[in-house]
């Protein structure tokens, strides 16, 4: 990570993007979410994150759906919530975990830190992508910008 990147954020379940987030039985974390890539040309996808207990990413799963326009909204439910299922027995409750980053498909997966473009500014880390959910300090707060 950058000097200055946070090395831990806190990520509270809401009833927004943050629905599905919590623990499984085997105390891995998890993030299940909508990630895009907006525009005409954009994409959509289902992607399931799973991190140890100290919040290091394991695994990333991300599925691939086509543009919001020609999409198959039922076939992406059905993955999302086979992912979901797949997971077993959870508790949905606060996550903790260090940002990340992923390519698939040619485009970058992850919470991604952004630096400071100048001194005035300060660090945030952006769910992408669609930067959907945006973070900033303090870093436990668990609260996010959309």
């Amino acid at each position: 990570m950058h000097p200055g990147a946070p090395k831990i954020i806190a990520i509270d379940r809401d009833d927004h993007h943050a629905e599905h987030v919590g623990r499984t039985s085997d105390g891995r974390q998890f993030l299940l979410t909508t990630p895009f890539v907006p525009g005409p040309e954009g994409n959509e996808f289902v992607a399931l994150y799973l991190f140890d207990a100290a919040g290091a990413l394991l695994e990333a799963h991300v599925d691939e759906f086509g543009s919001r326009d020609a999409m198959d909204e039922l076939a992406r439910r059905r993955v999302y919530e086979a992912r979901l299922a797949g997971l077993g027995e959870v508790s949905f409750e606060r996550i903790e975990v260090a940002p990340f980053c992923v390519e698939r498909f040619g485009v970058e997966f992850g919470l991604i830190p952004e630096e400071p473009e100048n001194e005035d500014d300060t660090w945030w880390v952006a769910m992408e992508p669609g930067d959907y959910m945006a973070f900033g300090e303090p870093w436990d707060s668990g609260e996010y910008d959309t």
